[in-house]
């Protein structure tokens, strides 16, 4: 970052615990997917001596994108934690999926950093995605810095991106986003595109030389001077804008030379503030080479500019039971206070806890306090256990390297915490604490799914339990009305991803069937019912006759059950007998095998039999009764309605409004909100919007989210109905 030359790998090897928490760096690489982050972990971990060629471990394996499930879908489908030391420094580098159907692994590794990357690919540019993820690490405050790549690409231009990232990512102060260095170009190939070969340093007036496959420093050329000074001026002028001593700028403009070393100090301290974003650029290495293009200049700003977790303002700790507690947060010495970021299962090893140490030392084998509240609704339960540590391990690919213990602001891999899902704390055993949760965006793509075979039909419920403790962003739901085991995922490679993992992890085939929402009937009218239930078979009969009169009520209404016999028709002790019957085959439908609701079933009349009559008879006969009522009537069949609100950009507002009405969707009103977005209110049939979280993001090139809530259940319309029983006789 500032004028020091390395012309070898950082401390080689395998990283270990950290001794203090000044000498770690968590760093998250966010990006969109295909723009490079994976590649740039890799010539990191190469740079720094921790792999023994691109990408490789000794075991010949990636240390990132390892699992056969990533080589499958050819794109990171998990949170990869990649450690590595440079300068006396552990780097806990924390490569994040870019597609958006992986969103809660990012949103683990944004919990577990402490600053972040952002990977933009010069070809590619500055997704809308990439954005609003930007805008959520300036709401909490998170430094930043920008690293471009896939400079070689024919198009790449390091100047263009450059202005391209100020205006997407400086808000009101484009000149907060500046670069550090300026790509030096070679030879033209013989398409005319010129490579990248090396930097020149805007501070430092160094140029840093990478064609040799090892940084060489030398003094720029009289060709490289005018640009430089240009693009040195800006740097400064941006620099000392957000300098703590503000006498600089007066100075500086009243012609005074700030001498680099108070640049240099001023930079680190605004990007470790998170008001400073420099933009830097990287290149894998070539075959052979051991450093790639910038991974130098990236590695001295983590470890210069980047803040340590003693920097960190962490999250709110209380009581298991909701009391605030006060903590030196990563303080080695307090309280233990750890959080899992993440869980994975290994065949071999079992369950696998990545976790963050908040405060206090994680050691093996102790007793430790598992807490985790909050997430009922997604089918994760409270609980408040305790469990012993097993081993404790720094992940490296597919290695798990064993330490001993685990200081506060470092990261580690916890064996066999047979209780503990992502998302909980881990405390001591003696002084139990509970972290306040994440947040997470609720999975909005329902997958009905089945059984394949028996066997599998056994296996089932252990694997989705597991499924869902592994990953917060999916939802188990048992869905009382329809029947179906329904998991609730955030798109479409979410939901291949965890029918991949029930497969080749738990042993579990599943078929995917259609989803159904839950259909309500009603009556379109008043209708008469007479239930006669007779029988003689020897001995006591079945005696029990009871009329009805059953009228459609308002909406929400649900069952009114209403008792006008008079003269003792029907025995007092067997009218509560016939609302059973009533209410019993109002649960199972009367038409289409839909529960029947908003009418008043008015019992009119009856008859009974001294002997024969009993609970039971009469119950036979209320349901009768109903049944007939509902074949001389119109059946409604009512769909559920949930209220949508959609939160798209102000380039997309007409097409997803023509969208949702095209959804027989209601539009109730628009709402302008910060960031050049509009809130969008409405009410939409679910029969129309379950596959809604898929189309939306097509619709708005990923830059669009929504909400969803059941309103309450309305009449679906005739040519809707018929169609639908028309779909359930065809699959019957």
């Amino acid at each position: 970052m500032g004028d020091k030359t390395h012309t070898h790998p950082g401390a080689a090897g395998r990283a270990t615990a950290a001794d203090h928490p000044a000498s770690v760096r968590n760093v998250v690489l966010v990006g969109h997917s295909g723009s490079g982050k994976t590649t740039l972990v890799e010539a990191l971990a190469l740079t720094t001596g921790a792999v023994n060629r691109a990408g490789r471990v000794e075991d010949g394996g990636c240390v990132s994108d390892y699992d056969d499930m990533e080589h499958r879908q050819q794109r990171s489908v998990q949170l990869s934690l990649v450690p590595v030391e440079w300068d006396g420094i552990k780097i806990n580098l924390l490569d994040t999926p870019g597609y958006a159907d992986f969103v809660g692994e990012l949103r683990a590794g944004l919990r577990a950093a402490d600053a972040a990357l952002f990977v933009v690919s010069a070809s590619d540019g500055v997704d809308g995605a990439t954005r609003m993820v930007w805008e959520e690490c300036a709401a909490v405050g998170m430094p930043r810095a920008i690293v471009i790549t896939h400079l070689e690409a024919a198009r790449a231009d390091f100047e263009e991106m450059t202005r391209t990232c100020a205006e997407a990512f400086g808000g009101d102060d484009p000149d907060a986003v500046l670069p550090l260095y300026l790509p030096l170009h070679g030879p033209p190939a013989p398409d005319g595109h010129a490579p990248v070969t090396g930097l020149v340093g805007l501070l430092s007036r160094k140029l840093f030389d990478y064609a040799s496959g090892e940084r060489v420093a030398s003094e720029p050329g009289e060709a490289e001077l005018p640009q430089l000074d240009e693009a040195r001026s800006l740097l400064i002028e941006g620099i000392i804008s957000e300098s703590e001593d503000e006498t600089l700028m007066e100075r500086y403009l009243g012609g005074e030379q700030v001498d680099v070393k108070t640049l240099i100090e001023d930079l680190e301290r605004a990007v470790a503030r998170g008001v400073f974003f420099p933009v830097l650029a990287a290149a894998p290495a070539a075959d052979g080479a051991r450093q790639g293009l910038g991974t130098v200049e990236l590695l001295e700003l983590i470890t210069r500019g980047f803040p340590t977790p003693l920097e960190r303002t962490a999250p709110r700790v209380t009581t298991p039971e909701g009391a605030g507690r006060e903590l030196r947060m990563c303080d080695p010495e307090e309280s233990l206070v750890a959080e899992v970021v993440k869980t994975s299962s290994d065949p071999y090893v079992g369950r696998i806890s990545m976790v963050r140490v908040f405060s206090g030392t994680l050691r093996a084998d102790q007793t430790v306090h598992v807490s985790g509240h909050g997430m009922t609704d997604r089918g994760h339960e409270d609980h408040d256990v305790d469990e012993r540590i097993g081993a404790l391990s720094t992940p490296f690919g597919k290695q798990q390297r064993p330490v001993t213990h685990v200081i506060a602001g470092d990261l580690a891999c916890v064996a066999k915490l047979t209780r503990a899902e992502t998302g909980d704390t881990l405390s001591a055993k003696e002084d139990p604490l509970l972290m306040a949760p994440w947040e997470m965006p609720d999975p909005l793509l329902p997958l009905a799914i089945e059984a394949h075979s028996k066997p599998d039909e056994d296996k089932l419920s252990q694997g989705l339990a597991r499924l869902v403790a592994e990953d917060p962003t999916m939802r188990l739901e048992h869905n009382q009305d329809t029947h179906q085991v329904v998991l609730w995922c955030l798109g479409e490679a979410h939901a291949d991803v965890a029918l991949e993992r029930l497969r080749s992890r738990y042993g579990v085939r599943v078929d995917v069937v259609p989803h159904r929402v839950s259909l309500r009937e009603t009556f379109g009218g008043r209708a008469a019912g007479r239930g006669r239930h007779v029988k003689q078979s020897g001995g006591h009969g079945q005696y029990a006759i009871c009329e009805i009169e059953v009228e459609p009520l308002p909406g929400g209404s649900g069952i009114e059950f209403v008792d006008k016999v008079v003269g003792g028709a029907v025995p007092r002790q067997f009218i509560p007998s016939v609302e059973k019957g009533v209410r019993a085959q109002a649960a199972k439908g009367v038409a289409a095998g839909h529960p029947l609701i908003d009418v008043r079933v008015t019992l009119l009349d009856g008859k009974a039999h001294s002997v024969d009559s009993s609970d039971a008879a009469f119950q036979t006969a209320g349901a009768l009764a109903l049944r007939e009522a509902a074949a001389d009537a119109k059946i409604h069949l009512l769909e559920p309605v949930a209220e949508v609100s959609v939160l798209v950009g102000d380039d997309y507002v007409g097409a997803v409004m023509s969208d949702l009405s095209g959804r027989r969707g209601k539009v109730l009103g628009t709402e302008q909100t910060s960031g050049g977005r509009t809130l969008i209110r409405a009410e939409v049939p679910e029969i129309e919007i379950g596959r809604y979280a898929v189309d939306l993001r097509s619709l708005s090139h990923g830059t669009a989210r929504f909400d969803r809530r059941y309103a309450r259940h309305e009449p679906m319309p005739a040519q809707v109905a018929d169609r639908l029983r028309e779909e359930v006789r065809a699959a019957s």
